[in-house]
């Protein structure tokens, strides 16, 4: 029998979501087992320990079982382990006020459940493209060392009747059996308003089984739906969220600040204007902000110089120049 220290440091390493403290206690527990002479109870111990081996990631401590999806559903999802973390985002005040609370609730999930109360869960997040939606996923993963699920709607959205519902019933079920963060990415894809024209039956069926699904989900998971087009998503979808995060381009100050945190500990020559540079920088979001720097960056490091103003002010006037040509070319 395993002694009381051992049971405890097994569900001790259990709630913190240590693997590899909770299969050495396991296996502490099985040589036990074998020297009272229980070598069959031994050795089925040691079996499961290595098939947990083989099956749990090595990317850190996870307080999931399952971290890969397997058969049908992994055509769905695609995983990630983000390492990115809130303080690494530049948001205001409010929204950074708002996801730390999501944050809070999530770390103390045991708690709130023990008192019969839901935890802030399913989130929407709209702006425009490059504000940081996808970004905020990532960290609210990073915060809670969860794994990112990402849903792939090239595989869930298709043209046949009522099957991209099916599809739909399996990622919620992965969402119930699997703890996680699982982004609906583009979500007016699947949730657009049911009296537009576009095929309406099928939408109407997809909107009408998300809405089901995500009222009646009582998971841990966390369920994030990000979208640039908020004026096209049904209207009763924005009653199942618990938050609705808007995001917005940034204003100069938010772009001076991303700017200072890329280039921090890069070798720069010369004083950088930030006023001037994040004037010029006016009207890019998070995403051209970041791009311009790491192209500026790499300018910098080929051509065999330390960061100039110069090479920041041309990156920015490039990213613009090819924003300008995309939107030339969606007229």
């Amino acid at each position: 029998m395993p002694s009381a220290d051992q049971l405890k440091a097994l569900l001790k390493a259990y709630a913190s979501g240590d693997d590899a403290q909770f299969q050495s206690v396991a296996m502490q527990i099985a040589a036990g087992e074998a020297r009272v002479g229980h070598g069959k109870l031994a050795e089925e111990l040691r079996e499961l320990i290595d098939r947990s081996r083989a099956r749990v990631p090595s990317p850190g401590p996870s307080p999931i079982p399952l971290a890969k999806p397997r058969g049908e559903i992994a055509d769905l999802l695609t995983v990630t382990y983000p390492k990115v973390h809130l303080g690494d985002l530049v948001l205001t005040v409010k929204t950074k006020a708002v996801l730390e609370r999501v944050v809070r609730e999530h770390k103390n999930i045991r708690d709130i459940r023990a008192h019969g109360l839901p935890p802030r869960k399913k989130l929407l997040l709209v702006g425009p493209p490059g504000t940081g939606k996808t970004m905020t996923a990532s960290a609210i993963a990073g915060e809670l060392s969860l794994p990112l699920f990402v849903v792939r709607l090239d595989r869930l959205i298709t043209r046949y009747m009522g099957e991209t519902a099916a599809k739909l019933r399996l990622i919620f079920d992965a969402i119930a059996q699997t703890r996680a963060v699982y982004l609906f990415d583009e979500f007016d894809s699947i949730g657009s308003e049911r009296g537009l024209g576009n095929d309406v039956g099928e939408i109407r069926r997809v909107v009408n089984s998300f809405l089901q699904m995500v009222e009646q989900d009582t998971s841990d998971s966390v369920i994030i739906a990000a979208t640039n087009h908020p004026s096209i998503l049904d209207r009763a979808l924005f009653r199942r969220f618990d938050d609705i995060i808007q995001y917005s381009l940034p204003t100069t100050k938010e772009i001076r600040t991303a700017f200072e945190a890329k280039i921090a500990g890069a070798k720069t020559s010369g004083k950088i204007d930030w006023v001037k540079l994040a004037s010029s920088a006016k009207g890019l979001s998070y995403a051209d902000v970041t791009r311009a720097t790491q192209d500026a960056l790499k300018h910098a490091l080929i051509e065999g110089h330390p960061l100039t103003q110069k090479d920041l002010l041309s990156a920015i006037d490039e990213r613009k120049a090819a924003l300008q040509h995309g939107n030339v070319n969606r007229k």
